[in-house]
């Protein structure tokens, strides 16, 4: 960002200083229009010395010169000065070669107050003198002579040039410095606000910006630590409301499991008694015993996922060796994917992948994912279990040629009481929590688990867990 808001500072500056040039040479342009058109009209080159000239000096009429403020002067070849009217800047008298000379040298001058135009007769040998005050003027010519080449041309344009390449580099480096000079007062402070930015983006809600300036970016850091602790509130609020979201369904779930169970036990009790009993009220009870059945569930799945989310809940970790675990938590289900009719294909190495686990969870991960298999697939179906080591992780891979699931309800099944199919849950007693369950303790155990899955296409389960 600073080099670029650095680069369009430099790149304007240049634009500045090429638009300035252009300007000053129209402008050089400009004033030698203006001084051709003021030429014509200036009284010096009205009444020129060559202009008034006559062979005869008497004859010269000084009132052309006199009467617009200027002065005639007549030197003859003697340097004597035989006639003077009007404004005099040479003296009076008789002349020395030296004193001559050195009026002739300062006429030509640049910045004198006058305008000198001298004449000279050949024929009677004298010199004639216009002198004209000078309002204001501005002595800057080049001149350059075309008929006779002077030897100095190359070394006189070499000067030239490279004074001009001086120019263009000097200005290009301050042009540069100031750029980088003036995008340091903009890039500063948008780099703190873009890390706060940042920071404010990732979480870290208590981050403020202080730019100690007192400019628009004053205002932009106002509007932005305002939003911030806005955020921060909001956030704050949001937390305690899911803080007692959590502790309200613990306590709840917590204190409905005894009545449900005393309901599912005398419901159960009265179904088993000896004596005959009315059949529609046999059904009455078998009714009442099944939905205690499937509210307890849901409630035992709800009281666990809150527990899990609460902060107080640790896991046993202990070190296992996930590839015997695995032999041994399988080998567990055998009789029921026999009973379900399945077949069963399990991949596990012999050598030894050690990792931290707690046993007790791990169990209900794999309860859940086979219990799902059983519940919703025929028979028929087969079921195989992949282990293998993969970048520092023991990935376990739990596959089915079952129904598979929905693309559109797949992606988000490990969410709380997302159900394929509602009507099918309410027959198997499904609660729509147990995915979430499975998801919340491989996260828990610093691993992940996700699904690829689609219509009649099976489900597949790959759960990645770090390895010591």
């Amino acid at each position: 960002m600073k080099s670029k808001i650095a680069n369009q500072f430099f790149t304007n500056y240049l634009i500045v200083f090429v638009i300035s040039i252009i300007a000053a040479l129209s402008t050089a342009a400009l004033l030698s229009f203006a001084d051709s058109v003021i030429s014509n009209t200036l009284v010096k080159n009205k009444y020129t010395a060559d202009s008034i000239m006559q062979d005869d000096y008497r004859k010269i009429d000084p009132n052309l010169v006199t009467d617009h403020g200027g002065g005639v002067q007549i030197v003859n070849e003697n340097l004597e000065v035989v006639f003077s009217d009007g404004l005099n800047v040479i003296g009076n008298g008789i002349l020395t070669t030296e004193e001559f000379t050195d009026f002739l040298i300062q006429s030509k001058s640049k910045g004198i107050p006058y305008n000198i135009d001298i004449q000279y007769n050949t024929e009677e040998n004298f010199w004639l003198i216009v002198t004209f005050p000078t309002s204001i003027r501005i002595d800057f010519a080049i001149a350059h002579n075309k008929d006779i080449p002077s030897e100095d041309m190359d070394s006189v344009i070499g000067v030239i040039v490279a004074v001009i390449m001086f120019y263009i580099i000097l200005l290009t480096i301050c042009a540069m410095a100031y750029s980088k000079l003036t995008a340091v007062h903009i890039t500063t402070p948008l780099k703190k606000l873009t890390e706060s930015t940042r920071q404010l983006r990732n979480g870290e809600y208590t981050t403020r910006v202080n730019l100690n300036l007192k400019n628009e970016f004053a205002e932009l850091q106002d509007t932005f630590n305002a939003m911030a602790e806005q955020t921060e509130h909001e956030i704050s609020l949001r937390k305690q409301s899911e803080e007692n979201r959590k502790k309200l369904i613990l306590d709840i779930s917590h204190d409905l499991k005894n009545p449900l169970s005393i309901i599912s036990g005398y419901s159960e009790l009265c179904l088993k008694k000896q004596e005959p009993v009315d059949k529609e009220l046999t059904d009455y009870l078998s009714i009442i015993y099944d939905n205690s059945i499937r509210a307890n569930k849901l409630l035992t799945n709800l009281f666990e996922l809150s527990k899990l989310e609460s902060a107080e809940f640790h896991l046993k970790l202990n070190r296992e060796d996930i590839c015997e675990y695995m032999r041994e938590t399988m080998g567990n289900y055998l009789p029921a994917l026999d009973d379900a009719g399945f077949t069963y294909k399990f991949d596990i190495p012999e050598q030894e992948i050690f990792t931290v686990i707690d046993r007790e969870q791990m169990n209900r991960i794999f309860a859940n994912l086979v219990d799902n298999t059983i519940k919703y697939n025929d028979r028929g179906t087969d079921v195989s279990v992949h282990v293998r080591e993969e970048n520092s992780q023991a990935i376990i891979i739990f596959k089915d040629s079952g129904v598979g699931i929905p693309y559109d309800t797949a992606k988000d099944i490990f969410s709380p009481f997302v159900r394929v199919d509602a009507s099918r849950n309410s027959q198997t007693g499904g609660t729509g929590l147990g995915l979430s369950i499975v998801q919340m303790i491989i996260q828990k155990h610093g691993g992940s688990i996700s699904l690829n899955t689609d219509t009649h296409a099976g489900c597949e389960f790959e759960i990645r867990i770090p390895i010591i």
